[in-house]
């Protein structure tokens, strides 16, 4: 049973940046392991994951402002935002699987809220 704790989330203006973490509490080198987040009222929305290979995914909405990465020493995976957006204001979770494929169905965290404002 793998346990996931997000943390590093808070409260930043347009444009500014945050770098959220997720600490697993075994060995994760061989899991695929992803972002998701939820907004109020909205349904929960696939981030970016990265497989055990290092292959990164990226919703588009995302794409150039953010950064997935693991420190596999560390068993830690992060989530690097740039360029904020009031639209990113969102719970964002961590999870984890043996495969992509099947993360949504894996081990997940009980999140970090991230809060973006004008």
């Amino acid at each position: 049973q793998v346990q996931l704790v997000e943390s590093g989330g808070g409260s930043v203006q347009a444009g500014g940046s945050l770098r959220v973490s997720c600490a697993a509490s075994e060995y994760t080198s061989d899991y695929c392991m992803g972002w998701f987040r939820q907004a109020s009222g909205k349904e929960r929305e696939g981030v970016a994951t990265i497989d055990r290979y290092g292959s990164t995914t990226y919703v588009d909405s995302v794409k150039g402002r953010f950064t997935i990465s693991k420190d596999n020493a560390k068993n830690t995976l992060y989530l690097q935002m740039n360029s904020l957006k009031p639209e990113d204001t969102a719970m964002y979770y961590c999870a984890a699987a043996g495969s992509c494929r099947y993360l949504i169905g894996g081990y997940w965290g009980q999140g970090t809220q991230v809060i973006v404002s004008i």
